[in-house]
């Protein structure tokens, strides 16, 4: 199977060297691998990286570099569907490491019978400090983050969304490209096509991909921000493709305000039992997210951790919500 492998990047040069020396150790055949770069107009020198690749490594079947002029992810992957010759092709996030047996594995399970497939994605961090270490067990905490099989499944099973998923040619040609107008949540619009067309998800915990986890709490905000005011927009787009977890936070945030207002009008009862149950969940899953980790003193501000997520996460939808009766929704798919 001829296997092509996309990467997305926009001012990636710390981390896009990384990956490409992961790639470059792939333990599956590279003269049935084709390498799609796609550059989303950096400023850095992440173009040079990817010309630097394609001209000196030599093994791979095709190398290519191309410009995504729209910046956004779901206009580069559709830049790599126009143009991939494989029989699948498989999304790598810039943000990400991939052992040696990650493109062997996925092609194990798609010539296994399955069309769509993906593994288990666990988070780290460039590099081990007390305060980026805390940073890390928040986000992979279920509490910190979401509850998706993808962060921590351990039995093969057919899911709703994938992290690096591996697509068999016949999946796009069916379904057609990403949704242009949507940001953070184009996995999920077109993975609900995929499941309405008849594809089946597959989900291996054999395959393991990594991400890199901010390295800031600054933007792991800005992360969680947008992520919220992507799933509030995304109620235009494809209400089909979302689930109740996903509005959580912005009814937390909605609480806080309800709640504080009855407070000053003297009603503090529902006040309190929301504080008091949050301050408990916070404080519980924060000793389980450093059971049997290395001790630091930065981890007890993990409850605080947990509020700031979940409240920049709630603030991004609340804005999203604001903006969507004013949102000009068309979709294009880059056609």
């Amino acid at each position: 199977m001829i296997v092509s492998v996309c990467v997305v990047a926009y001012n990636e040069e710390k981390v896009l060297g990384k990956l490409l020396e992961d790639i470059q150790a792939q333990d599956y055949d590279h003269e049935k691998m084709e390498i799609l770069l796609i550059d989303s107009m950096s400023t850095d020198h992440t173009r040079d990286i990817m010309e630097k690749f394609r001209e000196t490594e030599k093994s791979f079947l095709k190398i290519s570099v191309f410009s995504n002029e729209k910046k956004k992810l779901a206009p580069g992957w559709n830049v790599a569907l126009k143009n991939y010759i494989g029989d699948a092709i498989i999304r790598i996030d810039a943000h990400a490491t991939i052992p040696n047996n990650f493109i062997r594995k996925n092609v194990e399970i798609l010539e296994s019978g399955e069309s769509v497939c993906g593994g288990i994605r666990p988070n780290i961090i460039d590099e081990h400090t007390p305060w980026k270490d805390t940073l890390l067990l928040a986000e992979q905490s279920m509490f910190g983050s979401s509850i998706a099989p993808y962060r921590s499944g351990k039995k093969k099973t057919y899911v709703k969304s994938l992290f690096h998923g591996a697509y068999r040619r016949e999946v796009f040609d069916k379904i057609g490209f990403y949704n242009e107008e949507l940001g953070r949540t184009e996995d999920n619009e077109i993975h609900y096509r995929m499941r309405k067309a008849g594809f089946k998800l597959c989900y291996c915990p054999e395959i393991v991909s990594y991400q890199h986890t901010r390295n800031t709490l600054k933007g792991m905000l800005k992360q969680k921000y947008g992520n919220g005011y992507w799933v509030a927009l995304t109620l235009k787009a494809c209400p089909e493709c979302l689930a109740i977890y996903h509005f959580v936070p912005f009814a937390f945030v909605g609480g806080i305000v309800v709640t504080s207002a009855l407070a000053v009008c003297h009603h503090s009862l529902l006040a309190k039992l929301m504080w008091g149950a949050y301050s408990c969940l916070a404080i519980l899953m924060s000793f389980m997210a450093v059971k049997g980790q290395k001790k630091y003193w930065q981890q007890l501000l993990l409850p605080i951790l947990f509020f700031l997520l979940h409240v920049s996460y709630g603030i991004g939808s609340v804005v999203g919500f604001l903006k969507l009766p004013f949102w000009k929704y068309e979709k294009r798919t880059g056609v």
